[in-house]
């Protein structure tokens, strides 16, 4: 199988919105509830911080290997 570069971004997301489900999760088997006005909020936080931190691994890819095509030619 062929190795691919990992997305951040993704990863960030998928980690996020497994977080969520266990959370309303452990809360609705303990008979608690889920501020929503909490839940959004730090959501769309971590969504963004990991499309900042998506885009600049992307750009420091490309640059390492703008560099090293440079080197190469």
């Amino acid at each position: 199988m062929r190795k691919h570069q990992l997305d951040l971004f993704s990863l960030i997301a998928g980690a996020l919105f497994t977080v969520i489900a266990l959370v309303y999760l452990v809360a609705a088997l303990n008979d608690q509830s889920v501020n929503g006005r909490v839940v959004i909020p730090v959501a769309f936080i971590v969504l963004g911080a990991g499309g900042l931190a998506g885009a600049v691994v992307a750009v420091s890819r490309r640059n390492r290997d703008r560099d090293r095509d440079r080197d190469r030619g």
